[in-house]
């Protein structure tokens, strides 16, 4: 029998004249691998943001584990175990990637981390290594996350949202400004190492290859309503679907990336 993990009920939120979410109602079961895809402005970030704390919605509510934790801070959501990596790496650049995981762990461990110093002790820095290897960034624990390329800081910002075993994960265009020749071999080192976790998955793209190949299930947002629900080929080869998202990113990426 499928587990509901995460349930998001009737979510509704404006931003002036704009309606970002239109009554939207998700349900993820544990361990499913969900596409959330959409042109932009159609509200995706916006739900991973209320879904995730940041965001609070006008109405509606956040269910996680029969628990409603509609009103919970983001740190108080990732100590409950959602979640989620950004669409921008969120990092200290002129800090290390162990610094960085150092930090991570200690914010997941106690509302009031200690000064940076006092982070390093032996145990917390054995983990903070046996999280960048995970993810294949041990060669790179003692650069500053300014110096390291792009799919290396996206690995490393979707590893330090691991620091707590999350349940639920989501995923902001993890491959978004990573070379086709890279996302690929980056989206295979993410699934297997959040596999291990048995984590739930939602995962923002705008790369229907990524899409087509990762998910097991693919959500399309359109105007801040849903649009389609289900298996990745029903929904891509839905005519709306087709009409307003994946048109509109064959058009995106025959213009080149927006600034």
């Amino acid at each position: 029998m499928t587990r509901t993990v995460l349930e998001a009920r009737n979510l509704k939120k404006r931003f002036g004249a704009v309606v970002a979410a239109d009554d939207i109602s998700i349900t993820m079961a544990a361990g499913e691998v969900i596409g959330l895809i959409g042109a932009n402005g159609a509200g995706k970030t916006t739900f991973v943001n209320m879904v995730t704390g940041h965001l609070k919605p006008d109405a509606g509510q956040v269910v996680f584990e029969g628990s409603d934790v509609t009103a919970l801070a983001p740190r108080a959501m990732t100590r409950r175990g959602i979640t989620r990596s950004f669409q921008v790496a969120q990092l200290f650049p002129q800090l290390s990637s162990r610094d960085n995981a150092l930090i991570a762990l200690a914010s997941a461990e106690t509302e009031q981390p200690a000064l940076l110093g006092d982070l390093r002790i032996p145990d917390r820095i054995a983990r903070a290594d046996a999280l960048l290897a995970r993810f294949g960034l041990a060669d790179v624990a003692d650069r500053l996350t300014v110096e390291l390329p792009q799919g290396k800081r996206k690995l490393l910002d979707i590893a330090l949202a691991m620091v707590g075993e999350g349940r639920v994960l989501l995923l902001d265009e993890p491959t978004s400004g990573i070379s086709a020749d890279e996302k690929f071999p980056l989206m295979d080192l993410v699934m297997e190492a959040i596999g291990g976790a048995d984590a739930t998955i939602l995962f923002v793209e705008h790369d229907m290859e990524i899409v087509e190949r990762y998910a097991s299930r693919v959500i399309a947002f359109y105007e801040g309503r849903i649009i389609a629900d289900g298996a990745p080929a029903a929904v891509l080869a839905d005519a709306a679907v087709r009409r307003h998202v994946v048109g509109a990113e064959i058009h995106r990426r025959h213009e080149g990336p927006r600034r």
